[in-house]
Parts: C-alpha cells; sequence; structure tokens
C-alpha cells in the first residue's frame, strides 16, 4: 500500500525565477541573499511595471579598477518617466508639451529589505560608484539571462559619457517588505540629514 504525502508542491514563478538565475558553478560576487533580493526587485519590475532592458550590475561602472558595487544594482528602462525635474516642468509647460512627452531615461534601482537601517554614509557609498546615468554594458546580460532587450532601447537617444541630467544623481529605491510587496522611492545624491528640533 502507497501512502500519499500530501498534492504535488507547486513552485512560484519567482522562486523558479531565482533559481533559474542563480549561478551553480560561479560564485558570486556578493552575498547570496544580496543577489536573491535584486532577482526579486528585477522579476517586479520585468513582469509588474513592464521595465525592459534590465540588468544586474555587481561592479561600478565608473571605477577603472571595476570596484566592487556596496550590493548589486539594478539598471533598466521603465515604461514611463519617473522623475521630471521641476525646471524641464517648467520648459515643458511653455512648450505645450506633456511630461509623458519627454525621453525615457535608464535608471538605477538600489534593492533593499524593509527590515534594513540605511544611514547617509550607506546611501554616499552607493551614488559615489554609479555614474548619473547607468550604461548597459555591452555583451552582458544582466546575470544569467535577466536581460531582457527592447526597441524602446535601441531608439533612446544616447547621452555622453559623464553627460550630466538635471537633478543630479539619483536612485529608485526599491523596498522589499516580508510579504514580498515592493515599493519604489525616488532617492536623490546629496539627501541630507532632518534638522534635530
Amino acid at each position: 500500500m502507497t501512502v500519499s504525502t500530501g498534492a504535488p508542491h507547486n513552485v512560484s514563478a519567482l522562486t523558479t525565477f531565482i533559481s533559474s538565475n542563480t549561478p551553480a558553478s560561479t560564485p558570486l560576487t556578493h552575498a547570496s541573499h544580496y543577489h536573491h533580493l535584486a532577482l526579486q526587485v528585477l522579476h517586479n519590475l520585468q513582469y509588474q511595471h513592464d521595465w525592459t532592458s534590465l540588468c544586474i550590475h555587481t561592479h561600478s561602472p565608473i571605477s577603472e579598477t571595476s570596484k566592487l558595487l556596496p550590493r548589486p544594482l539594478i539598471s533598466g528602462l521603465p515604461p514611463h518617466r519617473i522623475y521630471v525635474h521641476p525646471d524641464e516642468q517648467v520648459e515643458l509647460l511653455k512648450a505645450g508639451l506633456k511630461e509623458a512627452d519627454g525621453e525615457v531615461e535608464r535608471e538605477w534601482v538600489l534593492p533593499t529589505q524593509l527590515t534594513e537601517k540605511w544611514s547617509l554614509r550607506r546611501f554616499a557609498e552607493v551614488f559615489d560608484a554609479v555614474g548619473e546615468l547607468p550604461e548597459r554594458p555591452e555583451g552582458v546580460d544582466g546575470g544569467e539571462g535577466v536581460e531582457r532587450k527592447d526597441v524602446r532601447d535601441e531608439g533612446q537617444k544616447s547621452r555622453g559619457k559623464g553627460e550630466k541630467r538635471r537633478g543630479g544623481k539619483r536612485v529608485l529605491l526599491a523596498t522589499v517588505n516580508d510579504d514580498s510587496t515592493i515599493v519604489y522611492y525616488i532617492v536623490h545624491d546629496g539627501i541630507v540629514k532632518p534638522r534635530q528640533n
């Protein structure tokens, strides 16, 4: 007589995505939980928010020695602009254009967990290691096939290397809660600690 141990275990799409994009033989550059966190955020951006051309970065793109980033960062193209500088808003209004008419820019995404404590020093380490606009590494698929190429990426006006964007450096802080919900906040370089009254 055979005893059934229950229904077959179904694996979630996210679990399958993480396990299929985690190298088994190649050692990871960061702790595995940072890599898995980046993959979880990348999955959310790709399948829930329609981002394209996603790529995981493990080394600083501005360091000549390819210095290791404090943690894996993601770059990609959102389906629409996520931030319009106030000066640019004025120019768009004067020209009779909408914010949606502006050029979509590649964005940095910093995966974090809600339980982490972030200080100004930790944010500064991230901002010091990245450029204003992420560049998609050529020949790199973002970590075992996670990059998804899109027509918009090909047609995107490319800024010159080191060209400044209005508002300076920024990252999209992706905060993952214990229940797997993800909240996104725009964080600019130059944030200051609030004054104590």
